[in-house]
C-alpha cells in the first residue's frame, strides 16, 4: 500500500543522507521525496513516497525515529491530509495539434508557461492521480520532450500540525 510520511528533521548538513540511508540499507524503497526548509530556519519538513504493509510502515517509523536527526515522524496516509505534486513539461507541437493541447490544458485546470513555433511548456499542479490523468491525456496528443514531477508534498487537514514534542 501507498504510504505518505512527513518528516521533520534538524536542517543540517548530512540529515538527509542519514534517513536515505537508512531506507537504502534496510531495502525500503522512496517513490518520491520533497524536502526543504520550514518556517523555522533550524527545521526541514521532508516528505516522502513509499510503498509497504502497516507492520513495514511501522518498522520505519520506529527506525526513523532513532536517527538523531529527525524531530517528528507521522504517516499521513491514515489521517485526512492534502497533499498536491507539481509537473512541468515541454511538449512538441505539430501545426494542426496546438488546439488540442490548449483544451486539454483548460481542461485540467494547467498553465502555459512558455509557447515557441514547436513547442509548449506546461505546469499542472495536483494529487499524483491528476498528474498522472494530466500526463496520460497530454502525452497521446503531442510529444512530450522534457519533463519534470516535484514528488509529493503533504499536510495533515485541518488544525492538526506536525511538530516537535513539547
Amino acid at each position: 500500500m501507498r504510504h505518505i510520511i512527513s518528516i521533520l528533521l534538524q536542517n543540517e548538513a548530512g540529515a538527509l543522507a542519514r534517513v536515505a540511508g537508512m531506507f537504502s540499507a534496510r531495502g525500503y524503497n522512496i517513490e518520491s521525496l520533497t524536502v526543504a526548509p520550514t518556517h523555522e530556519a533550524t527545521v526541514s519538513r521532508l516528505t516522502l513516497v513509499t510503498t509497504g504493509s502497516d507492520a513495514v510502515i511501522e518498522q520505519i517509523i520506529k527506525q526513523s525515529r532513532k536517527l538523531i536527526d529527525i524531530v517528528e515522524i507521522a504517516d499521513l496516509t491514515s489521517r485526512e491530509h492534502i497533499e498536491c505534486e507539481l509537473l512541468m513539461l515541454k511538449v512538441e507541437v505539430e501545426p494542426a495539434g496546438g488546439r488540442r493541447i490548449v483544451e486539454c490544458v483548460r481542461r485540467h485546470r494547467a498553465l502555459i508557461l512558455d509557447e515557441t513555433d514547436t513547442t509548449r511548456t506546461v505546469q499542472l499542479t495536483g494529487t499524483g492521480v491528476e498528474v498522472n490523468s494530466f500526463l496520460a491525456e497530454l502525452s497521446g496528443i503531442a510529444r512530450v520532450l522534457e519533463l519534470v514531477r516535484s514528488g509529493t508534498a503533504a499536510l495533515e487537514s485541518g488544525a492538526s500540525v506536525l511538530a516537535p514534542p513539547a
